[in-house]
């Protein structure tokens, strides 16, 4: 019987490629459109700074609590699915968190929104995969890009909602219906059919071929790689933790390092942030071309070097020309980490499919509810620069840890044509 099953038409995965930007799109404007309203939704709820950052802690807990549920979810609805259905679902929560009439119900929104964008980002990031598998190259890093575009796109529709004095449940109403009907959409693109049902079958160092293997031998096989994939889960979770620890810093602590230690203006002090972040998101967007070109491996650590040269040397000869270097710098070696993890933590490994993306996703939130405390500590102890050698320190992490993802992207079935 032939192993090696031809993909879906080419125009089939075109159509799914779409749909997959759809909803990576769809999953960061849903958020970022919110939150340029926030100051309207606690003076309207006349809360405190501590009771809307209680609320606003909300979000990240629901994450924390429904990621590890997400391959379980994946398994029993299918990851295109649920990535449509969840963001529908999301764009409802985040509606009523806009309108929440007191701020147990703004925390209670806020908590099931947390809880659908973790699974809706990793179904999405499933259904991704389960593409880049068909198209037998790197295709990851493009969506993650296009969820950088969403991001912003969500930030300007709401600040523009808010400068022309859109009322808020207007505008999340509105917001709502138009993304709802775009995630219903991209489900109707995506490919059909189960996640596993195109997905070759693990096979496992020293298996006899099919049929001769008996269910003893298969038995030991699999929890011995099922041993194995912990410490690689481990490792790939250590990796993500870096990413997030660089990612956070742009966007927690680079404004305030600015401005405070360097004396930049409140417009300059910004750019930090702006250029970590466009530097992310162009690495984002030619990524995938780089990855096929010298592998993930040399890609991720040239990206541990990248984060810890450049705010290695911004700290050193501190300037506001030299950190905003260093943030770009970090922003372009970080661009492909997470989306290399997840494709890593996807790969069969004996472990029930969805699994080790799920733990990997739930990891890099880990990473990211940690950072800014940490950094915070440190910062108050030793002083803001200081504190920042934690992002020199997460590059070093990257450049020992960048061996751990896969060389190469390569096909499970025949391939679309790699022009495509």
């Amino acid at each position: 019987m032939a192993t090696d099953l031809q993909a879906p038409a080419l125009p089939a995965l075109r159509r799914a490629r779409a749909g997959v930007a759809a909803c990576f799109f769809t999953n960061a404007v849903l958020f970022a459109n919110l939150v340029p309203r926030y100051p309207e939704v606690k003076d309207r709820l006349g809360l405190s700074n501590a009771a809307f950052g209680a609320a606003l802690a909300a979000f990240p807990l629901g994450s924390l609590l429904a990621a590890l549920s997400a391959g379980a979810l994946i398994r029993r609805f299918g990851s295109a699915r649920l990535a449509s259905s969840g963001l529908v679902l999301l764009a409802v929560a985040l509606w009523a968190a806009a309108v929440a009439p007191a701020w147990w119900v703004l925390a209670a929104a806020l908590l099931v929104g947390g809880a659908l964008d973790a699974v809706v980002d990793v179904a999405q990031n499933a259904h991704g995969l389960r593409l880049q598998r068909h198209y037998g190259r790197s295709i990851l890093n493009a969506f993650h890009g296009v969820w950088s575009i969403g991001a912003v796109t969500g930030g300007l529709l709401g600040s523009a909602a808010a400068g022309l004095g859109v009322p808020l449940a207007v505008h999340l109403a509105v917001s709502t219906a138009v993304f709802s009907v775009l995630a219903l959409l991209s489900a109707r693109l995506m490919l059909p059919g189960s996640d596993t049902a195109d997905r070759a079958p693990d096979r496992l160092p020293g298996d006899a071929a099919p049929g001769h293997a008996t269910s003893g031998d298969a038995a030991a096989g699999r929890g011995s790689v099922r041993r194995a994939a912990v410490p690689m889960l481990g490792a790939l979770g250590v990796l993500v933790v870096c990413g997030a620890f660089v990612e956070d810093a742009g966007a927690s602590w680079s404004a305030l390092y600015l401005r405070n230690d360097l004396g930049a203006g409140a417009a300059v002090a910004g750019l930090g942030f702006v250029a970590l972040q466009s530097a992310m998101t162009i690495g984002r967007l030619t990524g995938d071309r780089v990855v096929d070109r010298f592998g993930q491996r040399r890609v991720a650590r040239a990206g541990g070097v990248a984060i810890a040269g450049g705010m290695g040397l911004a700290l050193t000869f501190p300037s506001v020309p030299a950190t905003l270097a260093g943030f770009a710098l970090a922003g372009l070696g970080v661009a492909t980490l997470i989306p290399a993890v997840f494709a890593a933590a996807d790969a069969p490994s004996g472990l029930p499919h969805g699994t080790g993306l799920a733990v990997s996703n739930w990891l890099m939130r880990i990473g990211f509810l940690l950072s800014p405390p940490l950094i915070g500590l440190v910062a108050d102890a030793a002083g803001l620069r200081t504190a920042l050698l934690t992002v020199v320190l997460a590059g070093a992490g990257v450049l020992v840890l960048g061996r751990v993802p896969r060389t190469s992207v390569g096909p499970e079935r025949t391939p679309a044509r790699p022009d495509q």
